[in-house]
């Protein structure tokens, strides 16, 4: 890149509000360590982040740290000295900053990485919803309220989900969350057209139970399968299945066999032979309201990236959702959509999306527990409208 061309990507003014000052963010972390969450997302606010070749410097004021848990290699409490943030004793102190009412303009939750339990049904008993609640306290307190993102899936429990978002309408304040692999980029550009009369549908990945691997799988089939003809209406019943269920279920049609192949044909991380000759895939089968059947598939080792691939209108298509793993830059497209809510107050995709992902997910988790039952779902009647224009990563990635 040429010195004009760089000096170009860095003219972006910061956020300002409406009383021309510096617009401030509160960051909440569990735990700040390299290579965590919190580091893919607060470190890029305080030191601006690349998307492909472009540099974005840092758009807010990053006026508070707080952090669940000090990790043995904290980064946190360091940088927040370097950059000038206050250390906050509490997520109160961390909104009011010390003045007994809300003074910050958004709120950036990370609740992803840290010393917390497992149920018997293998999800991680992150307190997302109890770091939530008392965000909203404090907007209740204060009498205003302001934008929140929510790192990946609300909460493992859908009623603790569905009450968080409950909260952002009551309080009519810009919502987001989800997960960086459904805003990364993709190889190649493959976006549905809204309104497309889509057949079916499958993301792939690594695989793992555990409900934290699993959501970013849905929420990546979410952001295609959304577009689909007709308003997303919700969700009517699931299952997932592992070891020899899972090529069983292909047998039978649960999924398409037809887009495993094309989503392991782009792959770059894919290992030789039989995708059946493993030995820990998942499948995870999701019925829709109006119909439509879409899967997620966790391979194992097999595969160590995450494809997807849809049918639509006897034509199947196929891409890689990019993760590149030098840098986590994936993370950037997800960072610039906050930004755009906490400067607009229009989230670059809708909160739904994942509110529906997370009973999706707590649900397939249940029904892996109670032995691979078919669980009706009545409550995921969750109906919202794909945006116009899909929000994810253009070119290759950096």
């Amino acid at each position: 890149m040429r010195r004009r061309e760089f000096l170009g990507t860095i003219a972006a003014a910061p956020a300002l509000g409406a009383d021309g000052r510096r617009k401030k963010i509160a960051c909440l972390s569990s735990t700040y360590h390299v290579r965590s969450h919190s580091d893919n997302f607060i470190t890029r606010f305080l030191e601006g982040y690349w998307i492909d070749t472009k540099y974005y410097p840092p758009p807010f004021e990053v006026a508070s740290l707080w952090t669940d848990q000090i990790h043995p290699a904290d980064i946190g409490g360091r940088l927040a000295q370097a950059y000038g943030v206050r250390v906050a004793s509490s997520i109160e102190d961390a909104l009011t900053l010390g003045t007994g009412k809300l003074a910050v303009d958004g709120v950036v939750l990370v609740c992803e990485h840290g010393n917390y339990p497992f149920n018997d049904r293998q999800q991680q008993l992150y307190p997302r919803y109890e770091f939530f609640e008392q965000v909203v306290n404090v907007f209740r307190s204060s009498g205003r309220s302001c934008p929140v993102f929510s790192d990946k899936h609300l909460s493992y429990d859908w009623k603790k989900a569905k009450r968080m978002y409950d909260w952002s309408r009551e309080l009519h304040f810009p919502f987001m969350a989800g997960s960086s692999v459904s805003v990364t980029f993709r190889r190649p550009e493959v976006d549905p057209p809204l309104g497309v009369e889509m057949e079916s549908a499958l993301c792939v990945g690594g695989g793992w139970v555990a409900d934290g691997g699993i959501f970013h799988l849905l929420d990546t089939l979410q952001a295609f399968v959304e577009r689909r003809k007709g308003a997303e209406t919700g969700v009517k019943a699931v299952r997932m299945m592992t070891g020899d269920a899972v090529w069983k279920a292909a047998a039978e049609g649960l999924w398409k066999r037809e887009l495993l192949d094309a989503a392991l044909s782009r792959g770059e991380k894919v290992a030789p032979g039989r995708p059946e000759d493993g030995k820990s895939a998942v499948v995870g089968i999701v019925e829709y309201r109006d119909g439509f059947q879409a899967a997620v598939l966790a391979l194992g080792s097999k595969v160590n990236e995450y494809l997807m691939a849809y049918k639509a209108r006897g034509k199947v298509e196929s891409t890689l959702c990019y993760v590149p793993s030098e840098n986590s830059n994936n993370f950037s497209m997800l960072v610039h959509g906050i930004t755009q809510m906490i400067r607009t107050g229009k989230p670059s995709h809708p909160v739904e999306r994942t509110l529906l992902v997370s009973g999706v997910l707590s649900e397939l988790m249940e029904s892996r527990y109670q032995q691979e039952k078919r669980l009706e779902t009545p409550e995921l009647a969750v109906s919202y409208k794909a945006p116009a224009k899909s929000w994810y990563a253009h070119g290759m990635g950096s």
